[in-house]
């Protein structure tokens, strides 16, 4: 066999002679193309599998959990939600535009398949840093990168109709030839109705509905396992193009038949295509599937079996619907204007049966495209740096200008506000966003007035986080920090945690460094996940994230993206990570005593141009009493913000930041070490928090019930002003002033 062809589908000489021992001889052009993408790493996760059993997946709150197109998780007596994270960093980088764009698609119709409205859309996303644009060998800038995967996101989301409310944007430069641009969605569903991709019965029919089938998106999968080099360009064909309107109809139509149950299964057509969800749907139904690809409709002429196959085409779903259920199928697909017909039906075979214009084209056994892809037990090395970051000793620094520090700080790029990127996206179209971007957590009330109606008393927070620069220093603590910070992000908005779902964005598993990497940040994370209760739902892992210029490679930092929902009893009950009222007095609970370090922090980055230090364990015991304190002590709780990315000062500083006000505030910060340290520490679990004059004795009597440690650092005040007292320090500004810093950075780098 011709080593370059089976390149060009991704699979090494030993895969294929694998899939000649599997089928009992040699695959044709068109089984060969199956075989690449049904095996590439996007679709089997050949090197990461072993791996991802460590997390914890069950709960008596989830109804679905990995294995399907989301996982689904109830939420009262009626309703569920169901909600994923998918990654679309290859295309986003090759062609920007549209890779974000089809990224928001997929995952949208992810949720749908499973029988959920899609009600709202967070997008995680990590670029280079602007300001080294220009500079870069041969590498994009950042800039336009920015822009492309913004208006794509914005694009695709507005004209369907699904929120965008939250996310979070990093820029680093170990991003700059390899961005990260992650879609999560969250669909709301009667808890017992649930539809999967399977059938229930030999001989039902499987109906194709959406949009046409063309050649865009052919070898989509194979790219997205493939690392990038000076010839990415070549590859701007395997980037889907995705159609919103399309994406709408086809929402409503999928929707109706479901509630009419004239189909049993669902699934939609995401990577490999035809060919991944035929055989996806064959394999989950423990079933054979015969396909008939002359009945595909097709908008280009002249297409191959292969292409047909293959095409990543968008907006196309795949119905499992019995015989005499087709014709009104059918007829509601063409009522909202889609192309829809039968393109092949069960079998008792457990075979892939494809045929051409009464051609067999393809036949495989299930079992060996789907279930048999190779597993890969890869080998891990601890890399040398691990050691080196550690020596690093935070004392030997030189001491800086407290104040210009803050400045800069809170106007780095990823600290800054990103209100240049959320202003592009709806997020209030369906008037049920309560709190919107730029807090802890985004907040929704559940009411939809459509057919059938969807109303609950509940409400359900999302928060996400990913500090890939934690990650490198220490994947193990690292990994557990990700999931602690976004499960943070919930309980202090008063909201109950429920599960989470996890994007894991690597590089190349083929290096033993970065496996080892992997198999760290997967056990960490899932210590995290058994102690606070939080199972991982489903998930994407993405691998192969490395740029290769002039045979020297880059690998991005090791970045699990993790999102976190909870649930409220009600909307009203969200505490604002906002300050409410002058005279509020902030308090500073959680390891206020602990010594701190800025090891791995922004700071150390922006101020000492270094990524060094050890990261210390999380208290997971902490966290969990914390999380119970604050749903049991909501009520008098006015705004909390957590001690995280940019430390004590910017979560401080950012409360004071409303839509709606300015406060000042007026703060005295006792402390036994350098000023700096205390400010910028991001390793401590802190939380910054107000609570009224009038509840303060009985607040403070809460927590030394609870034995939660807390230090009163002052008020919030009505003159917009910084008055900040810490050891010998005395700092006063002008509170618009800082405002403006912080609201200006991205604008000033993007446009």
């Amino acid at each position: 066999m011709d080593e370059k062809l089976l390149s060009a589908h991704g699979l090494s000489l030993q895969e294929y002679k694998r899939i000649v021992q599997l089928i009992g001889r040699e695959p044709n052009e068109v089984e060969l193309g199956i075989f690449g993408a049904l095996w590439s790493e996007h679709c089997s996760y050949k090197s990461s599998k072993p791996f991802l059993k460590v997390f914890p997946t069950e709960a008596p709150w989830v109804l679905q959990g990995p294995g399907e197109n989301a996982g689904v998780v109830e939420i009262d007596d009626k309703y569920a939600v169901a909600f994923k994270i998918e990654s679309h960093n290859h295309p986003s980088y090759i062609e920007p535009f549209h890779g974000a764009a089809t990224g928001v698609g997929g995952i949208i119709r992810d949720i749908l398949s499973m029988g959920a409205r899609p009600i709202c859309a967070f997008d995680s996303l990590r670029f280079g840093d602007p300001r080294n644009d220009g500079k870069r060998k041969a590498i994009k800038d950042s800039k336009p990168l920015v822009h492309g995967v913004v208006k794509g996101i914005g694009f695709y989301g507005n004209c369907i109709g699904v929120p965008t409310v939250g996310g979070e944007v990093v820029f680093d430069e170990v991003y700059a030839g390899n961005p990260l641009v992650n879609a999560f969605c969250l669909g709301i569903l009667k808890k017992d109705k649930i539809f999967r991709a399977k059938a229930t019965k030999i001989g039902q029919k499987m109906v194709m509905v959406g949009s046409a089938t063309g050649r865009d998106g052919i070898h989509g999968a194979t790219m997205a396992s493939a690392e990038f080099s000076e010839e990415t360009e070549e590859k701007r064909p395997n980037v889907q193009i995705g159609d919103p309107f399309f994406g709408k109809r086809l929402i409503e139509c999928t929707l109706e038949v479901m509630e009419k149950n004239l189909i049993v299964g669902c699934q939609d057509f995401g990577a490999a295509g035809l060919a991944g969800s035929t055989s996806e749907f064959g394999s989950k139904s423990k079933m054979g599937v015969k396909i008939y690809l002359e009945n595909v409709p097709l908008r280009e002429e002249g297409m191959t079996p292969y292409e047909i196959l293959l095409s990543e085409s968008q907006e196309r779903m795949l119905y499992a619907v019995d015989e005499d259920k087709v014709d009104k199928v059918i007829k509601i697909a063409k009522w909202y204007g889609l192309e829809a017909a039968v393109i092949g039906e069960t079998t008792d075979t457990n075979r892939m049966e494809v045929f051409y214009k009464g051609e067999k084209v393809a036949d495989l056994p299930i079992s060996a495209i789907v279930d048999n892809a190779p597993v890969y037990n890869r080998p891990r090395k601890k890399p040398e740096y691990i050691e080196k970051t550690k020596v690093f000793n935070q004392n030997l620094l030189p001491e800086v200008n407290l104040k210009d520090s803050i400045k800069r700080v809170i106007s780095s790029p990823t600290i800054a506000k990103k209100e240049w990127v959320y202003r592009q996206y709806d997020h209030e179209v369906g008037i049920n966003t309560v709190v919107k971007p730029g807090s802890d957590s985004a907040i929704l009330r559940i009411k939809w007035s459509v057919k059938p109606e969807i109303k609950s008393e509940k409400a359900i927070a999302i928060s996400s986080d990913g500090n890939g620069r934690w990650v490198y220093l220490d994947p193990y603590e690292g990994g557990k920090r990700v999931v602690v910070e976004a499960v943070r992000n919930l309980y202090i908005t008063g909201a109950k945690p429920l599960a989470i779902t996890d994007c894991l964005n690597w590089g190349n598993p083929e290096n033993p460094e970065i496996m080892w990497q992997f198999e760290q940040a997967t056990k960490g994370m899932a210590e995290a996940c058994k102690y606070l209760n939080v199972p991982v739902i489903s998930g994407n892992v993405s691998l192969y994230n490395e740029t290769v210029i002039e045979n020297e490679r880059k690998n991005i930092y090791p970045t699990p993206i993790v999102v976190a929902v909870g649930v409220l009893d009600s909307p009203q009950e969200a505490i604002s990570s906002f300050y409410q009222n002058p005279e509020d007095i902030i308090i500073l609970i959680g390891e206020v005593n602990k010594e701190p370090t800025i090891n791995g922090s922004e700071y150390l980055k922006e101020i000492h141009n270094k990524v060094e230090g050890a990261i210390p364990p999380v208290n997971l015991e902490l966290e969990l009493k914390l999380s119970n304190f604050f749903r049991e002590n909501r009520s008098i709780i006015k705004s909390a913000h957590d001690v995280s990315d940019g430390g004590l000062i910017t979560s401080l500083l950012e409360s004071a930041f409303s839509e709606e006000n300015t406060f000042g505030i007026d703060v005295n910060i006792e402390t036994n070490y350098r000023p700096d340290f205390e400010l910028f520490d991001e390793m401590r679990t802190l939380i910054v928090l107000t609570v009224s004059k009038e509840n303060l004795e009985d607040f403070i009597q809460r927590l030394e019930n609870s034995q939660i440690a807390y230090k009163i650092l002052g008020k919030v005040i009505k003159e917009p002003y910084l008055n900040l007292k810490i050891g010998k320090y005395e700092i006063r500004e002008d509170m618009e002033t800082l405002r403006k810093l912080w609201e200006s950075t991205l604008p000033s780098m993007l446009e």
